[in-house]
Formats: C-alpha cells, sequence, structure tokens
C-alpha cells in the first residue's frame, strides 16, 4: 500500500480540524498595519460539488462530478487558510482518432490552501464584527496530494459493466502525485452563520498518468484538470 494511503487519514485530520482547534481558543485581540483591531476566525465547515474538465494527452473534454467536504478559518483581514477534502471523476476521449483511447478515472485529492480577498469586509473587526460584507471576491491558491486510479479503454463511448480496459502503462496503480490548485470565486452571504461560494479552479499536478496515456502519447507534458464548484459555509 503506498505510504500516502497510509497517512492520508493523518494529514486530513490536521487540514480540516486545525482551523477548527484554533477557533475553540479564547479569543485574542490583534491588530492590523493602520492599528485596527481585529479577532482570528471564525471558522467555516465547507460542503459542495461541482464538475471537473480533464485538461491531458487525450484532449477530449468530457465533464466528471466532484464533492467535496473542508474548513476555512479566517487568520487576519484580507486573509484566509483552510482545507479540503475531494472526491472526483475524470474522463476524456481521444483527439487522435487512429488511436480511439479513452479513460475514466476516480480519484481523491487533499489540499491546504491560502485564500486571499481584496475587498473590505468589517465583520473582520472588533467593533463590526456582525457587519458582513454582502459579496467577496477572493483569489486562491494551495497544495496537496492526490490518489488517482485511471482505466484506459477504447472507444468513445462511456465505460459500460462489461468493458473490456487496456493494461495499465504503470503497475503500481492507484498512484499518488503532488497538486496544486489555483483559482478564484464569490462568496454570497446568505443568512447569518451562512455562505453560498461559486468557485472555479485549475490544478497542475506532478504526473502524466492521471489519464493513463503516457508512452501512447505525450509523455514530456503533465496532466492537469478544472474544477467548478458550487458550496455552503456555515460558521461556527
Amino acid at each position: 500500500m503506498p505510504l500516502f494511503v497510509r497517512i492520508a487519514p493523518l494529514l486530513l485530520g490536521a487540514a480540516l480540524l486545525a482551523p477548527l482547534a484554533a477557533t475553540a481558543q479564547a479569543p485574542r485581540r490583534h491588530y492590523d498595519a493602520q492599528a485596527r483591531a481585529f479577532y482570528r476566525g471564525p471558522a467555516r465547515l465547507t460542503a459542495g460539488g461541482g464538475a471537473t474538465l480533464y485538461i491531458g494527452d487525450l484532449a477530449g473534454l468530457r465533464p466528471g462530478p466532484a464533492l467535496n467536504v473542508g474548513t476555512i478559518y479566517t487568520w487576519r483581514p484580507h486573509w484566509a487558510v483552510g482545507g479540503e477534502l475531494t472526491w472526483f471523476q475524470l474522463a476524456g476521449t481521444d483527439k487522435v482518432t487512429t488511436r480511439n483511447l479513452s479513460f475514466r478515472g476516480r480519484n481523491l485529492a487533499l489540499t491546504a490552501f491560502v485564500r486571499y480577498e481584496p475587498l473590505r469586509d468589517l465583520s473582520w473587526y472588533s467593533a463590526t464584527r456582525n457587519q458582513y460584507a454582502r459579496v467577496k471576491p477572493f483569489l486562491q491558491a494551495g497544495g496537496g496530494f492526490a490518489i488517482y486510479n485511471p482505466k484506459a479503454y477504447l472507444g468513445p463511448n462511456l465505460p459500460g459493466s462489461d468493458a473490456s480496459f487496456l493494461p495499465p502503462e504503470r503497475p503500481d496503480y492507484p498512484g499518488t502525485a503532488l497538486i496544486a490548485p489555483v483559482g478564484g470565486g464569490l462568496s454570497f452571504y446568505v443568512v447569518p452563520r451562512l455562505w453560498i461560494t461559486a468557485q472555479g479552479s485549475y490544478t497542475f499536478t506532478s504526473t502524466d498518468h492521471l489519464d493513463d496515456v503516457s508512452q501512447r502519447a505525450n509523455p514530456d507534458r503533465n496532466d492537469g484538470y478544472g474544477l467548478i464548484e458550487v458550496k455552503a459555509e456555515y460558521q461556527f
């Protein structure tokens, strides 16, 4: 069993529970560069879903589903940190019809991230903690690991229960890879303690085997994927 598979529960606990542990501590007043007082926190639990788009050697787009859970914690005005666990499916068809390849992969990603919110939100500050901004744009970047398990096959159609998958290019699936998602989005304040967030991102990876197609195509360029999500964020 790969090392990352064994330690993934520990990494998940650290990424998702650290913001909650910080919130549970007694609040302490901090000050920004303009000497405005603020408290770190609060933490929010996030959950949502969306669609993924594979970007790699086969090039044919076939959206797949994605689900995730996580936490996010306001570290200081304009900046937040968090962690997420995401299950997602990638699929694609071959742009080179003579090869006639397709694939499907079901994957798991664990990431930690930093979020930057350029517009001011009065709720960051001690004296105005209940005055929430209605809409907040943000930029986000992070890093982590993915466990991927692709299956390649011939033909352009989705595989059925009787699909005949090709022998894998690598003998060690499920594989692990480093990943670096970057993106941005908008958070909408709905009611006290609840936000809805729309987010888009692109994830760079350290592998060319998300599609189990490397030596059969272009081994010099790693695969990646895009992710479009809608999440609910609940404040503790």
